[in-house]
This record gives structure tokens, sequence and C-alpha cells, in this order.
């Protein structure tokens, strides 16, 4: 039997996005957890088995993920409205989770006297590099003095090659590349030859540089599957292949090219061919932003309250405060968004057919 086709899959009433999203938020949670408690990546888990954390793995879903509903976005709904949709998405959220964890959390945990640590400069640097540059790296005053990590907000800095990511499309559909659709395919080709030659120089890849090729490349590739959604097929035996390919690659520089596509591909067949088709794994409510943006900073708190406490102790805890916190981020500041959101759009169709 032939697989479904991608545009099959879309056409089926349920998809399992919703549920994919909330548990690569989860993974990423999971990953961190180690790390956090010792100070030493390795401990996270797959670190030294595939060479990447279970959070980077994680990572390499959403840039999948989003670069497939994104390009869908742009596409049915045109330039004006997809800035709109990006802009609430992404900006109420974050702005709330600086704030909250600033001047809400920064203020319960600092070891200054309240007076200094809002007298001090560094605190309001710290919103100002959050919110401007996604800056994930900077300490609050006197907050997790004696945690291995310091900085509150470790999970931002994928922001910024969203945005870039995000951006970069956007410039794709004003210049009427995207209706040249073999133009995915060749970028997604020449980022990973780009990513595979960089594994060639001597000495180890600067992370940098493979962050600054690997997320694009695996957005690029989410992109270029929508845009053959008519010919490109889910098939399950395709995306284990290419896993097992992966896998045989390992230790060659053809191996990080070929692992993300192969994520992107597996993770991008979860969401529209799941094993189990049910309404309930696309969820009204998505928990998903709020997990990737609180979960560090409550295990940050957790690690800071119990130190002696082992990574598999607060492993638990550290989930559950996570989503009841994304719980209050969805009800209160990311549903309103998507809200105001719907009015925007509502009044440009109304002032459209206002005009015919």
């Amino acid at each position: 039997m032939r697989a479904a086709t991608v545009a099959a899959g879309l056409a089926r009433p349920d998809n399992a996005f919703g549920a994919v999203r909330l548990a690569l938020a989860l993974l990423v949670v999971v990953s961190h957890g180690f790390s956090v408690t010792t100070g030493a990546v390795l401990d996270e888990p797959l670190t030294r088995l595939t060479g990447y954390t279970l959070g980077e793995h994680a990572v390499n879903g959403f840039f999948a993920v989003s670069g497939f509903l994104v390009t869908m976005s742009l596409v049915r709904r045109g330039p004006r409205d997809y800035l709109v949709a990006r802009a609430l998405r992404i900006l109420p959220g974050l702005v709330a989770a600086t704030l909250v964890v600033a001047l809400g959390l920064g203020s319960l945990m600092t070891r200054l006297p309240l007076s200094a640590y809002w007298a001090d400069p560094s605190l309001w640097r710290f919103i100002q590099g959050t919110l401007t540059t996604f800056k994930s790296n900077a300490a609050l005053p006197g907050v997790f003095p004696e945690n291995p990590f310091r900085f509150p907000m470790g999970t931002v800095w994928t922001l910024k090659y969203e945005v870039l990511c995000y951006l970069g499309l956007l410039a794709a559909g004003l210049l009427g590349t995207l209706r040249r659709r073999w133009l995915a395919p060749l970028l997604v080709a020449g980022l990973a030859l780009a990513l595979a030659l960089a594994g060639l120089r001597a000495g180890e890849m600067p992370k940098a540089l493979e962050t600054s090729l690997r997320l694009p490349l695996i957005f690029s590739a989410g992109a270029a599957l929508f845009l053959y959604a008519d010919r490109a097929r889910l098939s399950w035996p395709m995306a284990l292949g290419l896993l097992a390919l992966a896998g045989f690659l390992h230790g060659t520089a053809l191996y990080p090219p070929a692992l993300f596509l192969a994520e992107a591909y597996a993770v991008l067949c979860l969401g529209l061919a799941p094993p189990l088709r049910h309404p309930a794994l696309d969820p009204r409510a998505d928990l998903s932003y709020g997990t990737y943006l609180y979960g560090w900073p409550v295990q940050q708190s957790l690690h800071a309250l119990y130190p002696a406490a082992s990574a598999w102790w607060l492993l638990g805890p550290s989930l559950l405060l996570t989503l009841a916190v994304a719980a209050l981020s969805w009800r209160l500041v990311e549903r309103p968004a998507l809200g105001w959101k719907a009015k925007v759009m509502a009044r440009r169709e109304q002032a459209g057919a206002a005009t015919v």
C-alpha cells in the first residue's frame, strides 16, 4: 500500500502536532534536569550516545514542525497576517515570562535585600537583553549564586534563530521565491552540504557555527515538506530507514546533516501520520511554549532550594510545576493574545470586504 501524501495528512480532521510540541517541550525539561544539577552537559541524556543532548534533539523537532506550520501560515494568510500571527504567538509569552522571572521569581530568590535587588542595574539589563537579543546567559543579581548555572532563562536563545527563520521565510514570500518551490530543496541541500563541509575542518566544529547551520537546515526541511505536500509522502519505513542511515554515518561529517534531516522527517510523520489519531492529540490548550520558557527557571529554583537532591528526585516536581505554570501562561497570556490575533485579522477581512 502506497504511503499517504503530506497533503492527505493535512486533509484529515485531526493531527498530532499539539501533542508532539508538548512532548518535545517536556523532553527539553527532562534533558535539562541533569545538567542543571551538575553543570555538565555530558550528563544530559543521549549526549554520549548521539553527540547531542535530548534537549537538542527536541529542539530539532520544534524547528521542523515550526518550518512546516509557519510556511503553511504564510502561504495561506499572506505576509501581513503572517507577521501578526508570529508576533502575537512569540512576544506576549516571552515578555510575560521575562517579567515574571526577573521581577517575581528573582525577588523571591535573591540573596540581596529587595531594595538593592530592584536598584541593581543588572536587573534591568537582564530584562532588556532577554527581550531585545534573546540573551540566555545573563544572571540576575543575587539569584542562584551557588547553582552550576546562574542564568534563569536558559532556553530563550533558540528564539533568536526562530525569529531569523521567520524573517527569512517572510523575505522569501515577499520576493516570490516560495512560488518556485524547487528552490526549497535546493536550500536544504545547500545547508546540508555546508554543514558537512564544516565538519571536515580540523578540530571540533564550533557550536555556534553548527547551530547557525543546524536550525535553519531543519526549519527549511519542514518548509520544503509543506511546499511539496502534494508529492511528499509520509512513510514510517522511510523515517526509520533515514534514522538508521544516520546511525550508520555516525562519526563522519555526513552524520549531522543526515541525523537532522531524518529527525525533521520523522517528527512530521509523528504530527501528520501518528500511530493513533484522536482529537486529544491536538488539544485546544497549547502548553508547549510555556513549558519551554518556564522549565529552566523552575528547575533552577528547585535546585537552589534543594541542592542535595538528585536530578531524578527533582524531575517529577519540576515537570509538574512547569506544566502548572505553563497552564497559567496559556490561560492568562497566550490564549488572550491569540484572541487579539483573531480580532485583528477579522477587522482586515471586514475592511477588505468593504472596499470590494
